[in-house]
Parts: C-alpha cells; sequence; structure tokens
C-alpha cells in the first residue's frame, strides 16, 4: 500500500468572519510535494490576494531551486560533489546549508539533510513509492562511504571569491525535504508581516505557523491520528508559533506486511519502527518555522530519547506515539491539547517536558 497523508490537520474549519469583518482569505496550492494552505483574515480581498500570491510564489521558486531528484541548483551541488568537485553557489544556499549543519549538530546528526543518496536508496526521491528494499550491496557501499551516517557535516564552505561548497566524501548528496518546508513556514510569515497581513495561518502538508488570530479568535489545529482518519487532539496556535509533526504514515510503503516509512536513521541506513509519529509546537523565537520541521525529525528517530534531544533544541511541548500506540506529552503541550474523544487510556504526561 502507498500512502502520502499529512501530518496535521490544519485549519480545521474554514468559517467567514465574525459581522463587519472581512471573510477569511483562503488559497491553496501544491508545492513541495504536498498541499499548501494560505489563510488571511482582517484584510480585504484587494489586499489579502496579493499577499497570498507572493507567499505560493515563493514556495514555488524555493521548491524549484532546491528540489533533490530533478533538475535544479542543489542537484547540480549534489553532481558536482558527487564527482569530487567543489561548487560555487548562491548566498542563500550557503546560508541554507549551513542553517542545517547547526541543527543536525545540537540534534547529533540524527537529522541530516547530506543523506540524499541513501533517502535516494530506499526509493523515496519520488512522486510515488514502489515496494521495493534497496539492493543490500548498494546499500552497504553507501554506509561504506558515509560512516555514522553524518553526511551534511561533511560539508565544506569556503568564502574566497563567492560561496564554494564542496567535501571530500563523495557520498554526501543534500536533501532538504525535512528542512525545506520549515524555512518556507518563516518566508512566508516574513512576507506576510511586509503586506500588513498580520493575522494568517501557514500550512505546508503539516507543518503550520500562526500569525495573530482569526478576527480575534486564536487559531485552532488539530494534531493528526497516526493510524486513524481525523485528529488526535486539537489546540490554538498563539501569535509567532509554529508546530510540525513526523510521522511514519505521510510516505511510506508496505512489503510482506511491514511497514517502510521514509524516516530513515542515519546510524543504521534503515526506516524507523520504533514511533508513529512525533510532534513539536514551538514557542514564538526566530527561525520558528525552521525549528518545527527540522526539529521533529531527530526526536522521531531517537524514539525513547527524545526528551534529552529536546532539550538540547530548547524545546518543551512534544508529543510522541510510540510503534505500539501509546502517547508521552510534556507536561506543557498536554495542558493545552483537547483530546479527540477524550483522554487517551494509554497516555504519559512527562513532567517538565
Amino acid at each position: 500500500m502507498l500512502v502520502a497523508r499529512l501530518a496535521l490537520v490544519a485549519a480545521l474549519s474554514v468559517v467567514l468572519a465574525a459581522c463587519g469583518k472581512p471573510p477569511v482569505h483562503h488559497r491553496e496550492s501544491f508545492v513541495f510535494g504536498t498541499r499548501v494552505e494560505v489563510l488571511i483574515a482582517g484584510l480585504d480581498e484587494s489586499r489579502a490576494r496579493p499577499a497570498a500570491t507572493a507567499v505560493l510564489q515563493e514556495f514555488d521558486r524555493l521548491h524549484r531551486i532546491y528540489h533533490a531528484w530533478q533538475p535544479s541548483e542543489l542537484s547540480a551541488l549534489n553532481a558536482a560533489v558527487a564527482a569530487g568537485k567543489e561548487h560555487a553557489v548562491t548566498p542563500e544556499m550557503a546560508g541554507l546549508i549551513a542553517g542545517a549543519q547547526n541543527l543536525s549538530a545540537t540534534g547529533e546528526h540524527l537529522f541530516d539533510p547530506g543523506i540524499g543518496g541513501l533517502i535516494k536508496l530506499w526509493g523515496f526521491q519520488s512522486d510515488e513509492f514502489k515496494a521495493a528494499l534497496p539492493d543490500p550491496a548498494a546499500l552497504a557501499a553507501w554506509r561504506a562511504r558515509a560512516p555514522g551516517g553524518t553526511g551534511i557535516a561533511d560539508l565544506h564552505i569556503g568564502t574566497t571569491g563567492g560561496h564554494v561548497v564542496g567535501s571530500r566524501n563523495p557520498a554526501v548528496a543534500l536533501d532538504f525535504g525535512g528542512y525545506l518546508k520549515g524555512v518556507a513556514l518563516d518566508r512566508a510569515a516574513e512576507i506576510l508581516r511586509a503586506r500588513g497581513a498580520s493575522d494568517a495561518l501557514i500550512n505546508i502538508g503539516g507543518n503550520v505557523m500562526a500569525l495573530g488570530s482569526k478576527n480575534g479568535v486564536r487559531w485552532r489545529v488539530g494534531i493528526q491520528h497516526p493510524r486513524q482518519p481525523g485528529p488526535l487532539a486539537t489546540l490554538e496556535l498563539e501569535d509567532g508559533e509554529a508546530i510540525g509533526t513526523s510521522g511514519d504514515y505521510q510516505r511510506y510503503f508496505e512489503l510482506d506486511g511491514r511497514r517502510y516509512c521514509h524516516l530513515l536513521d542515519p546510524r543504521s541506513g534503515a526506516p524507523v519502527t520504533h514511533t508513529q509519529s512525533l510532534t513539536v509546537l514551538i514557542t514564538p523565537r526566530e527561525n520558528a518555522g525552521t525549528l518545527s520541521d527540522a526539529v521533529s525529525k531527530p526526536l522521531f528517530i531517537a524514539g525513547a530519547e527524545w526528551p534529552r534531544l529536546a532539550k538540547k533544541y530548547a524545546v518543551d511541548q512534544v508529543l510522541r506515539v510510540d510503534a505500539g500506540g501509546r502517547i508521552q506529552v510534556g507536561a506543557a503541550l498536554h495542558g493545552r491539547l483537547e483530546y479527540v474523544g477524550g483522554r487517551p487510556a494509554d497516555l504519559e504526561v512527562m513532567p517538565g517536558r
């Protein structure tokens, strides 16, 4: 069975604004291989529409430039690294690489956008997945060329005569699939605020950022249940908060009754099996959107060790559903959640997390 589902139910409903206020402007598109939404409140149509258009245009630009398996600036860099050559990149790309390197180091390299070669071996660099395991010899060769699974740390960025990127490890191949949606959230927030849209909700395939409110009412979102249709819980987001979920139900294939998800452990080179989903809520801060996307990955891969890594990222609002459906939730997030159908029976609240 081949499945691609959203991690978060972003806007539970789009309702008309209160009397005397403009309706919520709602735009949708398909970018980054997923459905994206931009909802803008408090602006009339003549201002909301161009603001939403500018956001969607930026999403499209990012998608084209940093596509991992179609011709792009990113794929050109990967080809150069594979050939043992250095490659000139834009200041923007150099900044994204440096930022990803810092985030990867904080998460002990469990978040690693440099394992594009491994992702390709598992067949996840495709819009549709085949139910097939990677060639064992090719997988062993990748492990041998990328010991420890740390890829992006092997890239070096030179600044003499421009930004030049290279690596002594030809196995490094960038794939920003677990990072770029969060970057795009932050870009969207900048664009909307610059255009006077201070009340908005941006949803990129389940990574969501809230600005302001929906005509005085906080934006309400839902956390997708990993094994049932609809949300596990809902909550209201504060201005500037971002939330993201990594799940084994978003991109996966099944073979001989076993699920193989796209979330790969760089240490083993294999899909994670101990976790169904992990959600992080990022309180207002610089790059909150980027963190909502990037931080959920290493915590998902860490499994039961997630509290230790969450502390390193200064994140204390986390919800994890393990392979058996048991739920762990930090006390800070638990106090904000409304569980659909009542509090789950198999739920553990983690004090101080």
